[in-house]
């Protein structure tokens, strides 16, 4: 078959020429029921009724529909009802889970729980929810962390303060007796206050006039990059659509060994598509002023609390959850560089014996936790939409018992070896450690002999010196 060109990653623009909003195209929405699919005839192309019909919701969580704000927010609530119920069975020992979840939904912002981001969002938790019973926990976590990054800010109102009356307009009691001789000074001073008054009224009209243009050009300046930033946000999300449509044709291809020994094969090709996509989602973060958090299990942080020591423990945490840990795994070594600064640092005072048995231990829990959290991610985003038919429900070994011994044996195999490759290394470096102290200690022996032998034979040269005078 013929494979795409290099530069079809880096040519796909779309344009939009329209100012009006009210002429940009609408984008596609998914149908939250059945009922409200059946209303709409649309013309299908030869290409898409050859595609296999999605079990789940294929909308993009950026795109916009052109649905009434309530009519959006009514589906949305009655989905989420639906949500809950049906999560309501598996989570009977933990109701407090819920309530949770429903706290969280009442503190989310009103015109994303009426957006069709959210209908998406929530389908896809209900739809794999249904699924897959067993993991009804992770999708409430998924949805909670959604609804959490698009949690009502509470900001705070400043209230301006109206200025006080001149202390000119309040009058001070005079005594009676002084009244009739100051009659005609008070009356000429108010005379001097009220044209100084009526001069200062016009020297303060152009300047409020002036305030007011100043007010209105920044409501026309906001008003403007306000317009600008939904364009650029209809744009991107768009894009998306387009390059999520061009991964789905790069993974149905079907490649041969040469097309896999291109340097710019159809892999290649998607991996630099799905960074594009990675940019754009990052932009779109920022022009909604959303956290960049997807939820996936990849970006949740490992606890450690098993050593019975809360130094070590906080030490060998915030190691194993740094960035770069997710690309570069911690070792032996590493774990065991962070036990012994935390034993020098809070003095301790821990064997070298305990130091390397408490680090064997923190490195056997944190790897295979850190493998399990790999693995959950890879299951949850395997990025292909080969595997989206995919159930857990029709894996062939669960109607085969043979077929699952000999797997659980294989892993048990697995396992063992790996421990004993771990048990391995770790005596040996032990072993190393102890002959390289031995090696120490004896050099230092050799030392302090020599420098002994060296005094006594200057000693003895002194001696012999004075006995001869």
């Amino acid at each position: 078959m013929a494979v795409a060109p290099a530069s079809l990653a880096d040519k796909i623009i779309i344009l939009n020429d329209d100012d009006d909003e009210d002429e940009e195209s609408p984008q596609p929405s998914c149908p939250a029921s059945t009922s409200s699919s059946g209303r709409h005839t649309k013309k299908v192309s030869p290409l898409k009724a050859l595609q296999p019909v999605p079990t789940h919701i294929t909308q993009s969580p950026f795109a916009s529909a052109k649905k009434d704000a309530h009519v959006l927010q009514a589906e949305n609530h009655k989905l989420f009802t639906e949500f809950v119920e049906h999560c309501s069975g598996p989570t009977k020992d933990c109701p407090e889970v819920l309530t949770f979840l429903q706290t969280k939904h009442a503190k989310a912002c009103p015109d994303y729980l009426s957006s069709v981001e959210f209908r998406n969002t929530l389908g896809r938790c209900l739809t794999r929810a249904q699924a897959n019973l067993s993991k009804t926990f992770v999708y409430i976590n998924e949805l909670c962390t959604v609804l959490r990054q698009h949690a009502t800010k509470k900001r705070q109102t400043l209230t301006k303060v109206e200025p006080s009356p001149s202390t000119s307009a309040s009058s001070t009691l005079q005594p009676t007796s002084l009244m009739a001789k100051s009659k005609d000074k008070t009356k000429g001073k108010m005379g001097e206050k009220a044209k100084g008054q009526e001069v200062a009224a016009e020297e303060e009209q152009p300047s409020t006039s002036g305030l007011q243009e100043d007010n209105r050009q920044d409501q026309e300046e906001e008003k403007k990059a306000k317009r600008a930033s939904r364009k650029q946000i209809a744009y991107l999300e768009n894009l998306l659509k387009v390059y999520n449509d061009e991964i789905y044709r790069l993974q149905q291809a079907e490649l041969s060994i040469d097309d896999l020994a291109a340097e710019d094969s159809l892999y290649i090709q998607e991996h630099k598509l799905k960074r594009k996509m990675m940019k754009i989602y990052e932009k779109l973060c920022e022009l909604k002023g959303c956290n960049t958090l997807t939820g996936r299990v990849i970006e949740q942080r490992i606890t450690y609390r098993s050593t019975r020591y809360p130094e070590i423990n906080k030490k060998i945490e915030r190691f194993i959850n740094r960035p770069e840990a997710q690309t570069n795994p911690p070792d032996y070594q590493d774990i065991l560089q962070q036990v012994l600064r935390a034993n020098e640092r809070h003095n301790l005072c821990l064997s070298r014996k305990q130091l390397n048995q408490i680090a064997q231990e923190a490195f056997r829990e944190t790897g295979s936790r850190m493998q399990e959290r790999r693995q959950l991610d890879l299951a949850y985003n395997f990025g292909s939409h080969l595997t989206d038919k995919y159930k857990a429900a029709s894996d062939p070994a669960l109607s085969n018992p043979s077929l699952q011994q000999k797997l659980r044996s294989n892993r048990e195999m697995a396992l063992s070896r790996l421990e004993e490759v771990i048990t391995k290394y770790a005596v040996k470096q032990e072993d190393a450690e102890e002959q390289e102290r031995s090696k120490r200690l004896e050099k230092d022996k050799e030392v302090k002999v020599a420098s002994m032998f060296k005094r006594l034979k200057e000693a003895f040269k002194r001696d012999s010196s004075s006995l001869e005078f």
